[in-house]
């Protein structure tokens, strides 16, 4: 079988096509760009009682009623299913470490969960009242609270900051996301709070 001249021709052209496409990948890719997936991540609020990042309650009296709304935005590539602990503290107990990816030791008070879909969110109104306070010389104490119209015991005490003039304690919200491979809630290095003074 003998070669001719248009089969090295062809050869050739097909070569060159081929190093030509090597050639033109790096300004062909500014062109044809293949969709890449971006970070995963998953949004959490605290909203004031007009949905607005202003108004929260702050001066807190026992016996009243507050507001608050809190939310989630999924933006994990998928559906994702989520659980809200709402949690209390004074000024010195801790805080979740999202740097360690470990939540507050604090107990759970009360617990949102929520199936959210790819790019939608969740959110939902929190009411709280203090049921159940008292004062004595320099410390505060908080026994009750009202959540959502569930009464439940934190006996937490607050002692007199004189920097900032009052007792304080800290209403707060830390992300959970369920791990199928272990099949239970994961803290998933998200909390929101609001900052309460209970000197009245």
């Amino acid at each position: 079988m003998s070669v001719t001249f248009k089969d090295y021709r062809l050869v050739f052209q097909v070569a060159s096509l081929g190093f030509f496409l090597l050639a033109a990948a790096p300004g062909l890719s500014l062109v044809v760009s293949v969709p890449r997936g971006g970070e995963q991540f998953t949004e959490l609020w605290l909203l004031g009682p007009d949905r607005m990042a202003e108004g929260y309650p702050f001066n807190v009296q026992m016996g009243e009623n507050y507001l608050v709304y809190v939310g989630l935005g999924n933006h994990m590539g998928g559906a994702r299913y989520y659980a809200v602990y709402v949690k209390w503290r004074n000024q010195t107990e801790p805080l979740p470490n999202a740097t360690t990816s470990m939540p507050s030791t604090l107990p759970m008070l009360y617990e949102f969960r929520a199936l959210v879909s790819e790019g939608e969110t969740w959110e939902r109104p929190v009411t709280f009242s203090v049921l159940e306070a008292s004062h004595y010389e320099n410390s505060s104490r908080v026994d009750r609270l009202v959540i959502n119209n569930r009464t439940v015991s934190v006996v937490s005490s607050a002692t007199w900051d004189s920097e900032n003039r009052g007792y304080y304690y800290q209403l707060f919200f830390e992300l959970y996301l369920y791990d199928l491979a272990e099949a239970q809630f994961r803290f998933h290095d998200r909390f929101v709070g609001i900052w309460l003074n209970m000197t009245g």
